[in-house]
């Protein structure tokens, strides 16, 4: 069964802020730095890391922001997302393990089982072919997995609660 990690593919995470004050707040984009997925026919498994996730930029605009966030900023972010958000000594692993694969001509459609901070929700995405990847974007509720997302200063900064996560595989991985 073909396996890629992170080493051959991608994950990222894409935070939005919300508020009274997020003017003075980023987007966030993240990677998780440490993941397996493993496809072949009907089979997908995928298991992430969550205290693996890493800052990368902040975001202005749906573009990376280069220098908005110091070193320091991104290491505190980090612990955030690790301990507080995500609770990851408790729930270590995010897994996904598909249901059913509706292939076409473009690519795949996906049903299957998220387990993320201890629960389990069916989740679809769409799976399309960009060049010699295949690329899925699903946005998830963080509540749906009750998570409570990032805030600060009373509420007036916090992170709205869906986020949007995007893989980047190389197309062998759900090989016939």
């Amino acid at each position: 069964m073909p396996t890629v990690d992170q080493g051959r593919a991608q994950c990222r995470v894409f935070a939005f802020k919300e508020g009274l004050l997020s003017a003075v707040g980023h987007d966030v984009l993240l990677k998780v730095g440490r993941f397996r997925l493993e496809g072949e026919g009907s089979t997908l498994k995928a298991s992430f890391e969550a205290g693996s996730l890493e800052v990368i930029d902040a975001m202005k605009q749906g573009r990376p922001n280069p220098g908005a966030l110091s070193d320091k900023d991104k290491r505190t972010i980090e612990g955030y997302v690790r301990d507080d958000i995500l609770h990851s000594r408790r729930y270590p692993t995010i897994t996904f393990e598909a249901t059913e694969i509706e292939r076409d001509d473009d690519g795949a459609e996906v049903t299957g089982d998220l387990t993320l901070h201890g629960r389990t929700r069916s989740v679809t995405a769409r799976i399309d072919r960009e060049g010699d990847e295949l690329v899925t974007r699903v946005r998830l509720n963080q509540t749906d997995y009750g998570i409570t997302p990032f805030k600060a200063m009373l509420g007036a900064l916090k992170i709205q609660p869906g986020v949007e996560i995007e893989l980047r595989v190389p197309a062998d991985v759900l090989a016939e």
